[in-house]
Protein backbone atom coordinates (compact mmCIF):
# COMPACT_ATOMS: atom_id res chain seq x y z
CA UNK A 1 0.00 0.00 0.00
CA UNK A 2 1.31 3.25 -1.17
CA UNK A 3 1.18 6.25 0.97
CA UNK A 4 -1.25 8.82 -0.97
CA UNK A 5 -2.99 10.53 1.54
CA UNK A 6 -1.88 14.40 1.58
CA UNK A 7 -0.47 15.88 4.67
CA UNK A 8 -3.55 18.31 5.27
CA UNK A 9 -5.34 14.91 5.78
CA UNK A 10 -3.13 14.35 8.25
CA UNK A 11 -3.63 17.80 9.75
CA UNK A 12 -7.28 17.39 9.68
CA UNK A 13 -7.28 14.00 11.29
CA UNK A 14 -4.98 15.58 14.79
CA UNK A 15 -7.91 18.62 14.49
CA UNK A 16 -10.88 15.98 14.53
CA UNK A 17 -8.67 13.40 17.00
CA UNK A 18 -8.30 16.26 19.50
CA UNK A 19 -11.81 18.28 19.29
CA UNK A 20 -14.04 15.32 19.74
CA UNK A 21 -12.76 14.74 22.91
CA UNK A 22 -12.69 18.68 24.37
CA UNK A 23 -16.12 18.78 25.83
CA UNK A 24 -15.86 15.58 28.00
CA UNK A 25 -12.34 15.34 28.98
CA UNK A 26 -10.45 18.38 27.77
CA UNK A 27 -12.71 21.42 29.39
CA UNK A 28 -13.84 19.56 32.65
CA UNK A 29 -9.61 19.08 33.17
CA UNK A 30 -8.57 22.29 32.65
CA UNK A 31 -11.71 24.13 34.32
CA UNK A 32 -12.86 21.60 37.37
CA UNK A 33 -13.32 23.74 39.49
CA UNK A 34 -15.47 25.92 37.49
CA UNK A 35 -17.04 22.68 36.49
CA UNK A 36 -18.14 21.85 39.90
CA UNK A 37 -19.29 25.07 40.94
CA UNK A 38 -21.59 25.89 37.75
CA UNK A 39 -22.70 22.55 38.11
CA UNK A 40 -23.41 22.47 41.71
CA UNK A 41 -21.91 19.48 41.97
CA UNK A 42 -19.62 16.99 44.36
CA UNK A 43 -16.36 16.02 42.81
CA UNK A 44 -18.11 11.96 43.46
CA UNK A 45 -21.27 13.27 41.73
CA UNK A 46 -18.97 14.44 38.52
CA UNK A 47 -17.37 11.06 38.53
CA UNK A 48 -20.68 9.55 38.84
CA UNK A 49 -21.08 11.12 35.13
CA UNK A 50 -17.88 10.70 33.50
CA UNK A 51 -18.57 6.87 34.77
CA UNK A 52 -21.46 6.90 32.17
CA UNK A 53 -19.12 7.74 29.60
CA UNK A 54 -16.54 5.19 30.77
CA UNK A 55 -19.10 2.37 30.58
CA UNK A 56 -20.85 3.73 26.97
CA UNK A 57 -16.89 3.58 26.06
CA UNK A 58 -16.14 -0.02 27.00
CA UNK A 59 -19.30 -1.13 25.16
CA UNK A 60 -19.07 1.23 22.08
CA UNK A 61 -15.17 -0.17 21.64
CA UNK A 62 -16.24 -3.72 20.46
CA UNK A 63 -19.39 -2.23 18.12
CA UNK A 64 -18.26 0.38 17.15
CA UNK A 65 -15.03 -1.04 16.02
CA UNK A 66 -16.51 -3.21 12.63
CA UNK A 67 -18.41 0.53 11.53
CA UNK A 68 -14.97 1.34 10.55
CA UNK A 69 -14.74 -1.57 8.25
CA UNK A 70 -18.02 -0.85 6.37
CA UNK A 71 -17.83 2.95 6.16
CA UNK A 72 -15.46 5.45 5.07
CA UNK A 73 -13.82 6.40 7.99
CA UNK A 74 -14.10 10.42 7.22
CA UNK A 75 -18.17 9.98 6.85
CA UNK A 76 -17.84 8.59 10.38
CA UNK A 77 -15.64 10.82 12.02
CA UNK A 78 -17.78 14.26 10.88
CA UNK A 79 -20.42 12.29 11.93
CA UNK A 80 -18.96 11.83 14.96
CA UNK A 81 -17.84 15.12 15.44
CA UNK A 82 -21.26 16.88 14.89
CA UNK A 83 -23.30 14.80 17.22
CA UNK A 84 -20.51 15.47 19.93
CA UNK A 85 -21.16 19.38 19.07
CA UNK A 86 -24.95 18.97 19.72
CA UNK A 87 -24.05 17.82 22.91
CA UNK A 88 -22.21 20.49 23.42
CA UNK A 89 -25.30 22.80 23.22
CA UNK A 90 -27.30 20.49 26.28
CA UNK A 91 -24.15 20.97 28.40
CA UNK A 92 -24.25 24.71 27.92
CA UNK A 93 -27.90 24.44 29.89
CA UNK A 94 -26.39 23.26 33.13
CA UNK A 95 -28.71 20.22 33.10
CA UNK A 96 -29.32 18.35 36.54
CA UNK A 97 -27.00 15.09 37.37
CA UNK A 98 -29.24 12.36 35.96
CA UNK A 99 -29.11 14.62 32.51
CA UNK A 100 -25.64 15.05 32.98
CA UNK A 101 -25.06 11.47 32.84
CA UNK A 102 -27.05 11.13 30.06
CA UNK A 103 -25.34 13.03 28.43
CA UNK A 104 -21.76 11.22 29.22
CA UNK A 105 -23.00 8.40 27.60
CA UNK A 106 -24.38 10.27 24.88
CA UNK A 107 -20.21 11.34 24.87
CA UNK A 108 -19.08 8.07 25.28
CA UNK A 109 -21.21 6.88 22.18
CA UNK A 110 -20.28 9.52 19.90
CA UNK A 111 -16.21 9.51 20.80
CA UNK A 112 -16.02 5.98 20.72
CA UNK A 113 -18.44 3.68 18.76
CA UNK A 114 -18.53 6.62 15.81
CA UNK A 115 -15.09 7.86 15.92
CA UNK A 116 -12.18 6.16 17.83
CA UNK A 117 -11.64 3.15 15.01
CA UNK A 118 -12.10 5.49 12.43
CA UNK A 119 -9.59 7.67 13.39
CA UNK A 120 -7.01 4.81 13.86
CA UNK A 121 -7.83 3.66 10.88
CA UNK A 122 -7.59 6.66 8.80
CA UNK A 123 -3.93 6.64 10.66
CA UNK A 124 -3.08 3.72 8.83
CA UNK A 125 -4.50 4.96 5.70
CA UNK A 126 -1.69 7.87 5.75
CA UNK A 127 1.00 5.95 7.11
CA UNK A 128 0.92 3.86 3.95
CA UNK A 129 3.31 0.75 3.79
CA UNK A 130 6.47 2.56 5.29
CA UNK A 131 5.41 5.75 7.18
CA UNK A 132 3.18 4.38 10.18
CA UNK A 133 5.43 5.39 12.60
CA UNK A 134 5.29 8.90 11.40
CA UNK A 135 2.07 8.53 11.18
CA UNK A 136 1.00 7.57 14.78
CA UNK A 137 3.38 9.53 16.42
CA UNK A 138 2.62 12.93 15.16
CA UNK A 139 -1.18 11.80 15.71
CA UNK A 140 -0.16 11.77 19.68
CA UNK A 141 1.68 14.20 19.54
CA UNK A 142 -0.42 16.76 17.17
CA UNK A 143 -3.32 16.05 19.49
CA UNK A 144 -1.02 16.72 22.61
CA UNK A 145 -0.45 19.95 20.90
CA UNK A 146 -3.82 20.52 19.85
CA UNK A 147 -5.32 19.64 23.03
CA UNK A 148 -3.17 22.70 24.75
CA UNK A 149 -3.77 25.18 21.84
CA UNK A 150 -7.98 24.55 22.83
CA UNK A 151 -7.04 24.89 26.67
CA UNK A 152 -5.05 28.10 26.33
CA UNK A 153 -7.83 29.60 23.72
CA UNK A 154 -10.92 28.16 26.82
CA UNK A 155 -8.84 30.32 29.00
CA UNK A 156 -8.62 33.59 26.88
CA UNK A 157 -12.31 33.25 26.64
CA UNK A 158 -13.49 32.42 30.05
CA UNK A 159 -10.97 35.54 31.14
CA UNK A 160 -12.80 37.92 28.16
CA UNK A 161 -15.95 37.42 29.48
CA UNK A 162 -15.54 37.61 33.31
CA UNK A 163 -17.25 41.18 34.24
CA UNK A 164 -14.39 41.12 37.31
CA UNK A 165 -11.05 39.26 38.54
CA UNK A 166 -11.50 35.75 38.73
CA UNK A 167 -11.01 35.82 41.94
CA UNK A 168 -13.93 37.95 42.95
CA UNK A 169 -16.56 36.75 39.95
CA UNK A 170 -19.68 35.27 40.86
CA UNK A 171 -21.31 32.22 40.53
CA UNK A 172 -23.13 33.76 37.72
CA UNK A 173 -20.30 35.63 36.50
CA UNK A 174 -18.16 32.76 35.89
CA UNK A 175 -21.47 30.95 34.50
CA UNK A 176 -21.72 33.35 31.56
CA UNK A 177 -18.12 33.05 31.08
CA UNK A 178 -18.25 29.56 30.76
CA UNK A 179 -21.30 28.74 28.47
CA UNK A 180 -18.89 31.48 25.76
CA UNK A 181 -16.03 28.91 26.17
CA UNK A 182 -18.59 26.04 25.69
CA UNK A 183 -20.69 27.51 22.78
CA UNK A 184 -17.26 28.37 21.46
CA UNK A 185 -16.00 24.76 21.47
CA UNK A 186 -19.21 23.05 19.65
CA UNK A 187 -19.13 25.39 16.59
CA UNK A 188 -15.25 24.89 16.62
CA UNK A 189 -15.96 21.11 16.55
CA UNK A 190 -18.77 21.43 14.02
CA UNK A 191 -16.61 23.70 11.78
CA UNK A 192 -13.63 20.99 11.85
CA UNK A 193 -16.41 18.15 10.96
CA UNK A 194 -17.25 20.04 8.22
CA UNK A 195 -13.16 20.04 6.75
CA UNK A 196 -12.79 16.58 7.62
CA UNK A 197 -16.16 15.69 5.05
CA UNK A 198 -15.10 18.16 2.35
CA UNK A 199 -11.21 17.18 2.15
CA UNK A 200 -10.10 14.51 4.41
CA UNK A 201 -9.89 12.19 1.32
CA UNK A 202 -7.18 10.30 -0.49
CA UNK A 203 -6.64 9.89 -4.00
CA UNK A 204 -7.36 6.07 -3.60
CA UNK A 205 -10.69 4.60 -4.11
CA UNK A 206 -12.53 4.91 -0.71
CA UNK A 207 -14.30 1.35 -1.57
CA UNK A 208 -10.65 -0.19 -1.54
CA UNK A 209 -10.74 0.60 2.22
CA UNK A 210 -13.88 -0.86 3.42
CA UNK A 211 -15.67 -3.79 3.15
CA UNK A 212 -19.43 -4.54 2.50
CA UNK A 213 -20.09 -6.20 5.71
CA UNK A 214 -18.18 -7.44 8.56
CA UNK A 215 -18.94 -11.78 9.17
CA UNK A 216 -18.38 -13.77 12.08
CA UNK A 217 -15.73 -15.24 10.03
CA UNK A 218 -13.73 -11.65 9.75
CA UNK A 219 -14.18 -11.56 13.53
CA UNK A 220 -12.44 -14.87 14.17
CA UNK A 221 -9.97 -13.90 11.33
CA UNK A 222 -8.57 -10.96 13.70
CA UNK A 223 -9.37 -13.07 17.09
CA UNK A 224 -6.69 -15.74 15.52
CA UNK A 225 -4.11 -12.87 14.82
CA UNK A 226 -1.18 -13.54 17.92
CA UNK A 227 -0.64 -9.80 16.72
CA UNK A 228 -4.37 -8.39 18.35
CA UNK A 229 -3.80 -10.77 21.59
CA UNK A 230 -0.27 -9.02 22.24
CA UNK A 231 -1.52 -5.09 21.76
CA UNK A 232 -4.12 -5.95 24.17
CA UNK A 233 -1.34 -6.81 27.09
CA UNK A 234 0.60 -4.03 25.14
CA UNK A 235 -2.02 -1.20 25.26
CA UNK A 236 -3.53 -2.19 28.54
CA UNK A 237 0.19 -1.81 30.25
CA UNK A 238 1.20 1.48 28.37
CA UNK A 239 -1.81 2.92 29.48
CA UNK A 240 -2.11 2.52 33.01
CA UNK A 241 1.31 4.27 32.37
CA UNK A 242 -0.54 7.29 30.42
CA UNK A 243 -2.59 7.24 33.60
CA UNK A 244 0.08 7.87 35.97
CA UNK A 245 0.58 11.38 34.48
CA UNK A 246 -2.33 12.38 35.98
CA UNK A 247 -0.50 12.40 39.94
CA UNK A 248 2.43 13.53 38.89
CA UNK A 249 1.67 17.44 39.84
CA UNK A 250 0.64 15.84 42.94
CA UNK A 251 3.84 13.60 44.20
CA UNK A 252 5.56 17.22 43.18
CA UNK A 253 3.48 19.05 45.95
CA UNK A 254 3.30 16.03 48.61
CA UNK A 255 6.63 14.58 48.12
CA UNK A 256 8.83 17.20 47.11
CA UNK A 257 7.19 20.00 48.69
CA UNK A 258 6.38 22.63 45.86
CA UNK A 259 3.47 25.03 46.23
CA UNK A 260 0.56 24.51 44.15
CA UNK A 261 2.05 27.16 41.43
CA UNK A 262 5.20 25.36 40.97
CA UNK A 263 3.33 21.76 41.00
CA UNK A 264 1.00 23.06 38.05
CA UNK A 265 4.38 24.04 36.39
CA UNK A 266 5.57 20.64 37.00
CA UNK A 267 1.67 19.30 35.00
CA UNK A 268 2.41 22.11 32.36
CA UNK A 269 6.41 20.57 31.69
CA UNK A 270 3.77 16.60 31.09
CA UNK A 271 1.60 18.39 28.51
CA UNK A 272 4.47 20.01 26.37
CA UNK A 273 6.54 16.81 26.84
CA UNK A 274 3.43 14.74 24.96
CA UNK A 275 3.94 16.32 22.03
CA UNK A 276 7.78 16.36 21.92
CA UNK A 277 7.84 12.83 22.55
CA UNK A 278 5.50 11.71 20.38
CA UNK A 279 6.73 13.51 17.28
CA UNK A 280 10.44 13.10 18.03
CA UNK A 281 9.72 9.24 18.40
CA UNK A 282 7.59 9.64 15.04
CA UNK A 283 10.29 10.77 13.17
CA UNK A 284 12.67 7.87 13.95
CA UNK A 285 10.29 5.18 13.80
CA UNK A 286 10.43 4.76 10.09
CA UNK A 287 14.03 4.99 9.90
CA UNK A 288 14.50 2.63 13.27
CA UNK A 289 12.41 -0.42 13.78
CA UNK A 290 8.94 0.85 15.33
CA UNK A 291 8.58 -2.76 17.52
CA UNK A 292 12.17 -1.79 18.67
CA UNK A 293 11.09 1.51 19.77
CA UNK A 294 8.20 0.33 21.07
CA UNK A 295 9.98 -2.24 23.55
CA UNK A 296 12.83 0.61 24.68
CA UNK A 297 9.85 3.03 25.88
CA UNK A 298 8.41 0.08 27.82
CA UNK A 299 12.09 -0.28 29.69
CA UNK A 300 11.94 3.42 29.92
CA UNK A 301 8.67 3.64 31.56
CA UNK A 302 9.85 0.63 33.92
CA UNK A 303 12.97 2.77 35.05
CA UNK A 304 11.04 6.13 35.63
CA UNK A 305 9.05 3.87 37.55
CA UNK A 306 11.77 2.13 40.03
CA UNK A 307 12.93 5.35 40.41
CA UNK A 308 9.80 6.61 42.13
CA UNK A 309 9.19 3.74 43.75
CA UNK A 310 12.19 3.46 44.88
CA UNK A 311 12.12 6.15 47.50
CA UNK A 312 15.54 7.84 46.18
CA UNK A 313 13.79 10.83 45.08
CA UNK A 314 13.63 14.12 47.59
CA UNK A 315 12.68 17.27 48.36
CA UNK A 316 17.08 17.54 47.85
CA UNK A 317 17.28 15.45 44.86
CA UNK A 318 15.29 18.12 42.57
CA UNK A 319 17.51 17.59 39.61
CA UNK A 320 17.30 14.04 39.79
CA UNK A 321 13.37 14.68 40.37
CA UNK A 322 12.90 16.52 36.48
CA UNK A 323 15.06 13.55 35.03
CA UNK A 324 12.46 11.06 36.04
CA UNK A 325 10.12 13.03 35.10
CA UNK A 326 11.33 13.26 31.55
CA UNK A 327 12.19 9.55 31.57
CA UNK A 328 8.92 8.45 32.81
CA UNK A 329 7.06 10.95 30.28
CA UNK A 330 8.99 9.99 27.46
CA UNK A 331 8.65 5.83 27.98
CA UNK A 332 4.99 6.54 28.34
CA UNK A 333 4.06 8.97 25.76
CA UNK A 334 6.45 6.79 23.65
CA UNK A 335 4.70 3.75 24.24
CA UNK A 336 0.56 5.94 23.64
CA UNK A 337 2.39 7.07 20.28
CA UNK A 338 3.42 3.86 19.03
CA UNK A 339 1.77 0.95 20.33
CA UNK A 340 -1.12 0.88 16.98
CA UNK A 341 1.71 2.06 14.87
CA UNK A 342 2.90 -1.77 14.74
CA UNK A 343 -0.02 -3.31 13.60
CA UNK A 344 0.95 -3.12 9.97
CA UNK A 345 4.14 -5.18 10.86
CA UNK A 346 1.46 -7.66 13.00
CA UNK A 347 -0.12 -8.23 9.33
CA UNK A 348 -3.20 -6.83 10.53
CA UNK A 349 -5.53 -6.45 7.75
CA UNK A 350 -6.16 -2.71 6.74
CA UNK A 351 -9.38 -3.57 5.68
CA UNK A 352 -10.17 -5.05 9.12
CA UNK A 353 -8.53 -2.48 11.44
CA UNK A 354 -11.54 -1.06 12.78
CA UNK A 355 -12.39 -4.28 14.14
CA UNK A 356 -9.58 -5.55 15.50
CA UNK A 357 -9.20 -2.07 16.65
CA UNK A 358 -12.46 -2.42 18.98
CA UNK A 359 -11.23 -5.56 20.20
CA UNK A 360 -7.80 -4.76 21.29
CA UNK A 361 -9.72 -1.25 22.88
CA UNK A 362 -11.62 -3.50 24.72
CA UNK A 363 -9.69 -5.15 26.88
CA UNK A 364 -6.27 -2.05 26.63
CA UNK A 365 -8.60 0.67 27.54
CA UNK A 366 -9.80 -1.30 30.80
CA UNK A 367 -7.29 1.13 32.85
CA UNK A 368 -9.95 4.02 32.60
CA UNK A 369 -11.96 1.99 34.79
CA UNK A 370 -9.11 0.49 36.89
CA UNK A 371 -6.12 2.39 36.82
CA UNK A 372 -7.89 5.78 38.71
CA UNK A 373 -9.61 4.22 41.92
CA UNK A 374 -6.46 1.95 42.12
CA UNK A 375 -4.03 4.90 42.34
CA UNK A 376 -6.69 6.86 44.77
CA UNK A 377 -6.93 3.82 47.10
CA UNK A 378 -3.29 3.29 47.34
CA UNK A 379 -2.90 7.18 47.74
CA UNK A 380 -5.85 7.34 50.31
CA UNK A 381 -4.54 4.91 52.31
CA UNK A 382 -1.53 6.89 53.08
CA UNK A 383 -2.54 10.55 52.62
CA UNK A 384 0.17 13.01 51.80
CA UNK A 385 3.05 10.61 52.81
CA UNK A 386 5.76 9.41 49.97
CA UNK A 387 4.88 5.62 50.72
CA UNK A 388 1.59 6.22 48.86
CA UNK A 389 3.49 7.66 46.07
CA UNK A 390 6.05 4.41 45.92
CA UNK A 391 2.83 1.98 46.10
CA UNK A 392 1.57 3.79 43.21
CA UNK A 393 4.62 3.54 41.44
CA UNK A 394 4.89 0.06 42.45
CA UNK A 395 2.15 -0.81 40.83
CA UNK A 396 3.20 0.69 37.28
CA UNK A 397 6.62 -1.23 37.69
CA UNK A 398 4.59 -3.91 37.70
CA UNK A 399 2.63 -3.36 34.69
CA UNK A 400 5.88 -1.73 32.85
CA UNK A 401 7.30 -4.66 33.00
CA UNK A 402 4.81 -7.51 31.84
CA UNK A 403 4.27 -4.54 28.58
CA UNK A 404 8.02 -4.89 28.27
CA UNK A 405 8.01 -8.40 28.20
CA UNK A 406 5.20 -8.49 25.93
CA UNK A 407 6.84 -5.71 23.39
CA UNK A 408 10.26 -8.32 23.36
CA UNK A 409 8.21 -10.67 22.17
CA UNK A 410 6.00 -8.77 19.60
CA UNK A 411 9.18 -7.59 18.15
CA UNK A 412 10.94 -10.89 18.41
CA UNK A 413 7.82 -12.39 16.32
CA UNK A 414 7.56 -9.81 13.80
CA UNK A 415 9.99 -6.79 13.69
CA UNK A 416 12.97 -8.88 13.37
CA UNK A 417 12.18 -8.71 9.18
CA UNK A 418 9.43 -6.49 7.15
CA UNK A 419 6.22 -8.74 6.71
CA UNK A 420 3.69 -6.78 4.95
CA UNK A 421 0.23 -6.55 6.57
CA UNK A 422 -2.21 -8.29 3.84
CA UNK A 423 -5.35 -6.39 3.12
Amino acid sequence: MKQKAPWYYLILLILAGEAVFILPYVLPRIFRPTVLDVFELSNFEYGLAQAVCGIASMISYPLGGPLADKYPPRKLIAIALWLTAIGGFVYAQYPSLSILQVLYGWWGFTTIFLFWAPMIKATRVWGGSDSQGKAFGFLDGGRGLTGALFGLLGVVIFSFFLSEAADTASLEDRKIAFTYVIYTASVIIIIVGFLVWLFMKTDQNEQHIVLDKISFQDLGKVLRLPSVWLLMVIILCGYVGYKITDIISQYAEEVMLYNQVNSAKVGTLLQFLRPAVGIAFGLIADKLKITWLLFISFVLTLLGGLLFASGIIAPTTTLLFFMSVVVIAAGVYACRALYFGVMQVGKIPLTLTGTAVGLISLIGYTPDIFAGPAYGMLLDAHPGQEIGHQNVFWMLSAFALVGTVAAFVYHWKYGRKKLPATS
